[in-house]
C-alpha cells in the first residue's frame, strides 16, 4: 500500500530535496505541499495547498495521511523581527503536530538542528530547543527529530558568503571529527531529506532523535 505525505517547507533546503525524492519513489502516491506560494513543479502525485501559515487550522482537513514532515525554518537576515522568527521556527511546526495528532497521522517528521536547547543563551538553539520539547508533548505515536550540524546545499541567498566560506572550512574540519564530535560534522541536504524518507518506512514508534552522524549511517 502506498501512503500519502504532507510536507510543510518544501521550498527550503531540506524541504525541497524531501520533496523530489518522495515524488520520485513509489512508496508514496499522494504528496501534499503546504506552501505560501504554488512551487514551479508539476508532478502526477504533487498535490499544492496553498496556504495562510497564520491560519493553518483552517486547513486541518488536509493534514492527513502516514507522515507530516516539517521542514520549516527561516534566518535571522530573512525575518528580523524576533516574534515573526518564533512563529516560523516554533508556532508553525507546533501547531502542525497538533493537528497531524488530532488526525490521526503515524508520523511527525522534524528538521530541527544540532545544540538545540530550550536553556541556552543563543536564540536560535532555544527556540529549536523549546519547538523540540513542545512538540513532544503533543504526544505523536512517532516523532522523528533530526539535529544536523552545518547543511550543505544549493543556496539561492547570494548573500550567505560567511556560510560558504564555512561550508569550505569544514570540508577541511569534518575529517577531524570523530568519535562523539562526529555529529557535528557538516552534511549535505540530501542526506537530510534521504534519512526523513528512510526512517519514514519504518514502523517503530516512539521519539527518535537524530544528529548527523546518525543520519548519515541511514541507508
Amino acid at each position: 500500500m502506498a501512503y500519502k505525505a504532507v510536507i510543510a517547507g518544501a521550498s527550503g533546503l531540506v524541504g525541497g530535496d524531501l520533496l523530489q525524492v518522495l515524488l520520485q519513489h513509489d512508496e508514496y502516491d499522494e504528496v501534499l505541499a503546504i506552501v505560501r506560494k504554488e512551487l514551479p513543479i508539476q508532478h502526477k502525485k504533487l498535490v499544492q495547498l496553498v496556504i495562510d501559515y497564520n491560519k493553518l487550522a483552517e486547513y486541518a482537513g488536509s493534514i492527513t495521511g502516514h507522515a507530516l514532515f516539517c521542514c520549516l525554518g527561516t534566518t535571522r537576515a530573512k525575518t528580523p523581527d524576533l516574534k515573526d522568527y518564533r512563529k516560523i521556527d516554533h508556532d508553525y511546526p507546533l501547531i502542525l503536530a497538533q493537528l497531524a495528532s488530532q488526525n490521526g497521522v503515524d508520523q511527525y517528521h522534524l528538521v530541527s538542528a544540532i545544540g538545540a536547547n530550550s536553556s541556552s543563551m543563543n536564540f536560535y538553539s532555544k527556540i529549536k530547543g523549546e519547538t523540540e520539547e513542545d512538540i513532544q508533548k503533543v504526544g505523536l505515536d512517532t516523532l522523528h527529530i533530526y539535529q544536523p550540524s552545518l547543511l550543505v546545499g544549493d543556496r539561492k541567498e547570494n548573500s550567505r558568503v560567511m556560510e560558504g566560506l564555512l561550508t569550505k572550512v569544514m570540508s577541511v574540519i569534518n575529517p577531524l571529527l570523530v568519535s562523539s564530535l562526529k555529529k557535528y560534522r557538516s552534511i549535505k541536504t540530501s542526506q537530510v531529506a534521504y534519512a526523513m524518507f528512510r526512517k519514514s518506512l519504518d514502523n517503530s514508534k516512539g521519539v527518535f532523535i537524530h544528529t548527523t552522524d546518525k543520519i548519515q549511517e541511514i541507508k
